[in-house]
């Protein structure tokens, strides 16, 4: 099995190394490099192509919001970046998403949650700390108040029933391999569906997937 290639970016080296010593003692991530800042991150991610990018937003020079956006924007770089961080801020957490970040991680999490973090983010899916997902839904699911209402957002029309029921699923927060148990089909299968759902609804990852089911009320 190929190991998940990580791209280590604090501004702290103790917290650079204590990450480190977490991730490489999973037989299947290895950390191929360290940065202290957004600039040399961004730098990193070009030279180094790493599967992951563990981003801390708050370092000198160019902070990692600013890193994510750029990283993300290269089209020869297909990191997936997670924010990992003290601040448990709402502007950080939708400047971050909004940048294109994978995931957003507290810096208080176990050390099973930053690997797990990792390897989602390495399985193209996206992943929020539980003590934020709730915000994101409530920020970007909830109606817009106006004075005349637009109408309900038209539901889409061309997911197959099985998308259907694995929007459902991705909603309420379940991984590709629950999925499939709960399916009782492959997790193969079900990445290829979560694809296709994300295609058909022009959703970046499974966060705006999440926004929309709950805004056309399927979760």
């Amino acid at each position: 099995m190929t190991a998940v290639r990580v791209l280590l970016v604090d501004d702290h080296a103790v917290m650079r190394a204590g990450f480190r010593m977490i991730l490489e003692a999973q037989g299947d991530i290895v950390v191929v490099g360290e940065a202290a800042d957004g600039e040399r991150a961004v730098a990193a991610a070009s030279t180094l192509r790493p599967d992951v990018i563990c981003m801390d937003v708050q370092m000198p020079g160019m902070d990692g919001i600013e890193a994510t956006r750029r990283i993300v924007a290269d089209p020869g770089v297909s990191s997936a970046v997670v924010i990992v961080t003290t601040f448990d801020r709402d502007d950080y957490l939708f400047q971050a998403l909004d940048a294109g970040a994978s995931g957003f991680l507290l810096k208080n999490a176990g050390p099973e949650d930053l690997v797990t973090a990792v390897r989602v983010a390495a399985a193209g899916d996206a992943l929020l700390a539980p003590e934020v997902t709730r915000r994101v839904i409530e920020r970007f699911a909830a109606p817009v108040p106006s004075a005349a209402p637009d109408p309900p957002a038209a539901p889409v029309v061309d997911l197959t029933e099985r998308e259907g029921e694995v929007l459902v699923l991705v909603a309420q927060a379940m991984s590709n391999a629950e999925i499939a148990r709960e399916l009782y089909i492959g997790e193969a299968t079900v990445k290829t569906h979560v694809s296709n759902v994300l295609q058909k609804l022009g959703a970046r990852d499974r966060v705006a997937a999440v926004v929309y089911a709950h805004r056309h009320g399927l979760a």
